[in-house]
């Protein structure tokens, strides 16, 4: 694919290119790549499609959503433009945006299942919502404020919304028993299982602790574990507690660690007050 555009710049092989690229964890030329090839063709969706899908892995989710509106203008009703903006809308914790967005897909032919999946999951998460007093929303540290970044809802489950890049991704946050504090764990199926999970992670830390240890490795700072289904990244919290995170088995190594160092930043200010 590389020769190919270098003989023929004006190529639409660029998408193909940059989304290998985006597959490999090498965003910062796929953009480049993506981006270039945008110059020559500026309408075309395919291009904006994948810098969308590339500003979301980068933590961009403003850009990905522009990105994704811009398709819609080009192409209404796209299909992978609807599902990404709910996506994103989601991420923000902006349930009624997101809800919109997934119902016109669905609306308009979408008939992949995870879409009809994250739509009953949106709507679960608004029915909660509404369903939860305002003052019972409150954090189990009743000492301490949440803030969440702004535009987000006020419910501790979506405290890693704007920090995680993918509908496939999850994140949650236990204290040292395995109860849940914040984040949320979806199961395939559009269940929200944090609290079971954490009942079985409970014992991980210290577990973690004696093990590294025993093996004269230092205080351990985290642990990923490849299965055939996902990829599981573990670090340690404040007050013995764990921080765990969950994506696709295709997601990237090097963006999972980014991801759990993200997550842990934002838990870290969390459990402080300082968002």
């Amino acid at each position: 694919l590389s020769d190919e555009l270098a003989r023929d710049p004006a190529s639409r092989v660029f998408v193909p290119l940059g989304e290998a690229l985006r597959k490999q964890g090498q965003l910062d030329l796929a953009l480049k790549v993506t981006t270039r090839g945008l110059e020559r063709h500026p309408h075309f969706p395919d291009g904006h499609d994948l810098l969308a899908r590339i500003a979301v892995d980068q933590g961009d989710l403003q850009r990905a959503f522009d990105e994704w509106d811009m398709v819609l203008r080009l192409v209404p009703g796209h299909h992978g433009a609807l599902r990404g903006m709910g996506f994103v809308c989601f991420q923000q914790g902006k349930l009624p945006q997101a809800e919109q967005y997934l119902s016109d897909a669905v609306a308009r032919g979408d008939t992949d299942e995870g879409v009809a999946l994250a739509l009953a999951n949106v709507r679960a998460a608004r029915a909660d919502v509404r369903a939860t007093p305002a003052t019972s929303r409150a954090p189990i540290d009743a000492r301490r404020e949440v803030r969440l970044p702004a535009g987000t809802t006020h419910d501790p489950r979506f405290l890693f919304a704007d920090v995680l890049s993918d509908a496939e991704q999850t994140a949650m946050l236990l204290d040292s028993g395995g109860l849940v504090l914040a984040g949320a764990y979806v199961a395939y199926d559009g269940r929200d299982v944090a609290q079971e999970v954490g009942a079985e992670l409970s014992g991980v830390t210290d577990a973690a602790r004696r093990a590294t240890r025993h093996l004269a490795l230092g205080e351990w700072t985290s642990i990923v574990f490849e299965t055939e289904v996902a990829v599981v990244a573990m670090a340690p919290s404040q007050g013995d507690g764990l921080l765990v995170l969950a994506t696709s088995r295709t997601t990237p190594l090097g963006l999972v660690r980014r991801l759990l160092d993200r997550c842990s930043e934002r838990a870290l200010k969390w459990l402080g007050g300082r968002v």
